[in-house]
């Protein structure tokens, strides 16, 4: 899986287990190869992160809820395609927050000759050399299509700084482009939803748990998942400078919490398609969206704290 990576000091393990390796505070430790998730990891991982609810949302409602929701996406995408629009959904968000399976959610009945998922593996040599948002650029919708990226250009503002993969200096520069940038993609007609997905510690760590020792999950886990288990509040602050700078009117943030998967998608389904006037919209099968769950930009974050 790759030899697990950690740079903090010895005191910093054992006082705080956020900043902590395969470390803990005393008589806690988090080892993601040992097969046995500890019990304090699994007690405190749904309500991790001051998660608003003690349960998972009801499943036969679940089932129900989001195939009525599914309904209402084919509408969308078909009064999409008959206009030409162009929509873009990113997906930001920490490790294992459920990004994966909520875009699995979104897609599963769109026609998949006008949906894409993009996903892009690290920049070739010749991309390094490239303006950064070059290689993201041809990627954009057609007449008539939905394009998904699974992680973003938002890599120079999260990932990329955290784990020392560019400079200040670029991240910088990226923070003052990011708006300019969407606006030219907005202005240009191109319909741009931004989602962050965010968990709870222990609750990151169980997904990472279960991914390490699920042989059909175990390609998940990278050298960048290990190293995150000490790095989640590093993450944090960078997620909060990057919604700061580049929540704008033209390309809001849209916070939505990944504890209960379940709510994740119902509610993230209720946003996109509130978004859009579309024929035959039934706004009672979209239902309400949970304030709870999901919120606009930092404002959001501020207020649960």
């Amino acid at each position: 899986m790759g030899e697990h990576h950690h740079d903090e000091k010895k005191a910093e393990r054992d006082d705080d287990p956020k900043k902590a390796g395969n470390g803990g505070k005393a008589g806690q430790s988090f080892d993601l190869d040992d097969p046995k998730l500890p019990k304090w990891v699994k007690d405190r991982a749904f309500a991790s992160g001051d998660f608003p609810y003690d349960e998972p949302y009801d499943e036969d409602r679940f089932d129900d809820e989001l195939e009525a929701l599914q309904v209402e996406l084919v509408k969308l995408q078909t009064w999409a395609i008959d206009r030409g629009e162009r929509l873009v959904v990113v997906f930001e968000g920490r490790d294992a927050a459920g990004k994966g399976s909520l875009i699995g959610a979104f897609r599963q009945y769109m026609s998949p000759r006008r949906t894409r998922v993009v996903a892009l593996s690290k920049p070739t040599d010749t991309e390094k050399g490239q303006w950064y948002f070059q290689r993201y650029v041809g990627h954009m919708p057609t007449s008539g299509e939905v394009v998904m990226f699974d992680r973003s250009w938002y890599n120079r503002a999260g990932v990329e700084p955290v784990m020392g993969f560019c400079t200040p200096e670029q991240t910088e520069m990226f923070l003052e482009e990011a708006p300019r940038f969407e606006d030219m993609l907005t202005r240009e007609g191109i319909r741009l939803v931004k989602f962050y997905v965010d968990v709870g510690w222990e609750m990151q760590l169980t997904r990472f748990h279960d991914r390490r020792h699920d042989p059909l999950k175990v390609w998940k886990v990278s050298p960048i998942d290990y190293a995150a288990i000490g790095r989640y509040d590093d993450y944090g602050r960078a997620r909060d400078r990057m919604l700061e700078r580049t929540h704008t009117d033209a390309a809001p943030w849209t916070v939505v919490l990944g504890n209960d998967k379940r709510r994740l998608k119902l509610n993230a389904m209720r946003h996109v398609l509130s978004l859009f006037d579309y024929p035959k919209k039934d706004r009672g099968a979209i239902g309400v969206i949970d304030e709870k769950i999901l919120g606009r930009g930092p404002a959001f974050l501020l207020r649960r704290r």
